[in-house]
């Protein structure tokens, strides 16, 4: 079970957790250890594509994160795993009377494992006080490819987020060695949301994260992966870009229409996951629903 604290009295507030083993036998990717503790759930192991991918749909029963909640997911890939998490709708943190609510993601992929974590946006909701940290965890040859897409407010019931707090934390590390290191701390009336530097009046922010192949495969033309990219654009017209740093494809949305970034993500991984993967893209039929 994982260490949660206990700090808080269940009656008042979800403390969830959820460890995720995944193991390769036989050409085929099992799910070989789930634990939870809360309303963090996996209905079951699903395999779309053929034994060699297992893909995980995360539940979270309550359907939201409210003041006080913290959730802890960890997934552990052993060696020639490939996990795909996703979860069934978008995730919602409710506005907060005083407590701050956080989630904990910790992924661990060994060597020549493939995580695929593709979640459906993050809904903020005005007056919510969220902290999200994140920890990628890399061997020297595994592969991550991932996104998150964050959401202040609920623009189509007329909502901004004019009030709350919001802390990001995410990590990419290959052998102890980071990657991609970004923190982020703002209030709802904070300047940087309309700054020009900074969210630009947007309301809708998303990151996607891709590795670049390492050893004998680091051969790939990357000038010709971010050309077939940069092709490919948000269909509402939105602030965006793709490019390249050292180890890692990173890819920018900047606008008002959450389900806008996600189809641009999911065009996008159309085009990356057969390259830096080497399988053609399969949207999981969750989406659909």
């Amino acid at each position: 079970m994982l260490p949660v604290d206990s700090t808080l009295p269940q009656s008042q507030h979800w403390e969830a957790a959820l460890a995720l083993e995944f193991a390769a036998r036989d050409g085929a990717t099992r799910l070989t250890g789930c634990r939870h503790r809360g309303p963090l759930r996996v209905q079951k192991a699903l395999y779309p594509e053929g034994a060699t991918v297992c893909q995980t749909i995360i539940l979270h029963p309550p359907s939201g994160i409210a003041g006080g909640d913290r959730l802890q997911i960890s997934a552990a890939l052993a060696e020639g795993a490939h996990a795909q998490i996703t979860t069934p709708g978008a995730g919602k943190w409710y506005r907060s009377g005083g407590p701050e609510a956080s989630q904990e993601l910790d992924f661990a992929v060994e060597r020549g494992a493939v995580l695929e974590w593709l979640p459906q946006e993050t809904i903020v909701f005005d007056g919510a006080k969220a902290h999200m940290a994140t920890r990628i965890r890399l061997d020297v040859d595994s592969r991550y490819l991932g996104w998150e897409i964050l959401c202040l407010g609920r623009r189509a019931a007329g909502e901004r987020f004019s009030a709350g707090q919001v802390g990001l934390h995410t990590r990419i590390e290959r052998c102890g060695l980071p990657l991609w290191l970004e923190r982020g701390q703002f209030s709802g009336d904070d300047r940087l949301l309309h700054s020009r530097a900074g969210w630009a009046g947007a309301t809708v922010c998303g990151t996607l994260l891709a590795t670049l192949p390492t050893g004998e495969a680091a051969s790939l033309d990357i000038a010709a992966l971010l050309t077939a990219c940069r092709l490919i654009h948000p269909a509402d017209g939105a602030e965006h870009g793709v490019s390249a740093l050292p180890g890692l494809v990173v890819a920018r949305y900047l606008g008002q229409q959450g389900e806008a970034a996600r189809h641009w993500f999911t065009a996008l991984w159309q085009t990356l996951r057969p390259l830096l993967i080497g399988r053609p893209a399969v949207p999981p039929r969750i989406w659909n629903t």
